[in-house]
């Protein structure tokens, strides 16, 4: 097994990516042969009724996770939750999934969708500056996560 620090999650709704800010986080690879990862994080109680109901759906989550360094590309993890468990002023989440295939460079793509879009220029120049900052879901990823 191997541990890393997860600094930031979000969770994907749509084309938004929705970041609930840690108070602590860390990220397990289980080097299992069902390649599964657990995810724990530490949140602030005002999340906690998103969590749980995300919890009693059932349903796999996409989430994007910065781990370790916050310069990292967000690694893209579909996930179910646990456990929702508060500890003092906080909650813990717990969840269990694997890391998607197929993960591209997220700048790489961006740009590619870009200038698909005919941005150039400084309008090109400032807008992929906005959403390598903001990170939104890319069309790529979208279409996906539908098929």
């Amino acid at each position: 097994m191997k541990t890393f620090k997860m600094l930031s999650l979000g969770v994907v709704e749509g084309e938004n990516v929705v970041d609930f800010p840690l108070h602590d986080g860390i990220i397990i690879n289980q080097e299992n042969n069902d390649r599964s990862w657990l995810l724990e994080m530490l949140v602030d109680l005002k999340y906690r009724e998103t969590f749980e109901k995300m919890k009693e759906a059932g349903k796999m989550v996409d989430v994007k996770v910065v781990i370790s360094y916050p310069g990292n590309e967000p690694a893209p993890f579909q996930v179910s939750i646990y456990s929702v468990k508060v500890i003092g002023e906080h909650f813990s989440v717990l969840m269990k999934g694997t890391l998607k295939l197929g993960r591209r460079k997220y700048a790489e793509t961006l740009l590619s969708e870009l200038l698909e879009d005919g941005l150039e220029g400084q309008e090109l120049l400032e807008r992929f500056e906005n959403d390598m900052r903001s990170r939104p879901v890319l069309r790529k990823d979208e279409a996906n996560s539908q098929s």
